[in-house]
């Protein structure tokens, strides 16, 4: 481990992470992003579309196919945002609320057992470790201009 790093073990972990939920996933005829996007979107007031690829970190191409893979699947309905005629806001629909459920409960399962398999203090570092590299990255601190 070290000769590993900072950015290859955020990577092969993520990597890891993400081949793990898409494996479950494809269980249920999903994939992990759109496991991510049920669980994005507010199962009461819907989100507007703007909003949701922001959110998520998404590219607006790949967003785009997601919610149109979503919209075929009966997942989601768009609708005009009454507020804003232009804008469209995403509802899920009975069946995608029945699937954010599932998908809360695998991101639950990880969570939990992750969690029985370290300390407090370890999630605690973890936790400081990522904040930091989150704020040197926003606040262009590793590769700023002189």
């Amino acid at each position: 481990m070290k000769d590993k790093t900072i950015d290859y073990i955020l990577k092969s972990t993520w990597q890891a992470v993400s081949r793990m939920y898409n494996e479950e996933a494809s269980k249920y005829g999903a994939t992990m992003a759109l496991g991510y996007a049920l669980l994005s979107i507010d199962k009461q007031k819907g989100t507007p579309s703007t909003a949701l690829g922001p959110n998520m970190g998404m590219e607006p191409t790949s967003l785009t196919r997601t919610l149109r893979s979503m919209e075929e699947k009966g997942l989601i309905e768009r609708r005009k945002n009454p507020k804003d005629g232009r804008g469209v806001n995403i509802y899920l629909t009975k069946l995608g609320k029945e699937k954010r459920e599932l998908s809360k409960e695998t991101v639950l399962k990880f969570n939990n057992s992750v969690l029985q398999h370290i300390t407090e203090e370890q999630l605690k570092n973890f936790i400081e470790v990522s904040d930091i590299i989150q704020e040197l990255i926003s606040e262009k601190k590793i590769f700023k201009k002189d």
